[in-house]
Formats: C-alpha cells, structure tokens, sequence
C-alpha cells in the first residue's frame, strides 16, 4: 500500500530542473556511463529540497537583518548555521567584498569580476549553462 502511495507521488511530481541539464551535469562525472530515470528523479528531487532549504535559510538571515534582499552574507549565515551544508559548501561561496572606497553618492558601480584560479581538477559550471549551437537533445531512457 506505502509503495502504491510513493509510485502515484512519484508520477505526479512534477520536477522543477530541466531532466536533460540534470543528466548532462551527472554524466560529467567519468565513473557514470548510464543515468536510469529513478536515479535522475532523485537527484533532481533532492537538488530541488537542498535549494528550498537554502533560499529558504538565507532568507531567515535577511529578515533577522530587517531586509526583504538576501545577499550573499546571508547565504553565508545560513550555510554556517547547518553544519552538514557548511561541511561542504562554505568553502565554494565567495568572501563577501568589504569595500572602504565606496561611492558617496550612494550609487554603486559594476566592477569587473577578479578571476581567481581554480582549484586543480575543477573547470567553471557557468559554460554548462549556455546552449551550444550545435547541440542534440538527451534521449532519457526509461528501464
């Protein structure tokens, strides 16, 4: 009866992230060669409630702040605050930028992003996101 109740939940989940992104970004890593659709559905469902409780979180932080904007320091504080997530994530978001030489007019220039190096064995995600001309769409296969 539980697993009639989680198949019909299962079909009727609708997921948020694009299925064939979600493949691509998973096949990236060299030891997957096949991705079975319960293995995509996870992932894109769990990536789904990670994000939730993040934005979520960052959000908590702004208020305390009496803002309605979340920046990146209340992402920071969130991510501080949940051990588990600080495990792994607090080391790949940026240091908020302290600046002493801020504009007195109260308006803010864009400043070109500072390219730090990457880490050895890593590469930008921010190319994955843009669609090459040339690409043909991902066949999910269903077992």
């Amino acid at each position: 009866m539980a697993e009639e109740a989680e198949e019909q939940n299962t079909e009727t989940t609708r997921l948020e992230f694009p299925v064939g992104r979600v493949k691509k970004i998973m096949k990236l890593d060299e030891d997957i060669n096949k991705v079975t659709s319960e293995a995509l559905f996870v992932v894109s469902r769990s990536t789904e409630l990670f994000l939730r409780f993040l934005a979520e979180k960052s959000a908590e932080a702004a208020i305390e702040k009496k803002r309605k904007t979340i920046k990146l320091g209340d992402m920071r504080v969130a991510v501080k605050r949940h051990r588990p997530t600080s495990d792994f994530l607090l080391d790949s978001l940026p240091l908020p930028i302290q600046s002493l030489d801020r504009p007195a007019t109260g308006k803010t220039r864009s400043r070109p992003a500072v390219e730090r190096p990457l880490p050895v064995g890593t590469r930008r995600i921010d190319g994955f996101f843009h669609k090459p001309e040339n690409e043909v769409p991902v066949e999910i296969e269903d077992d």
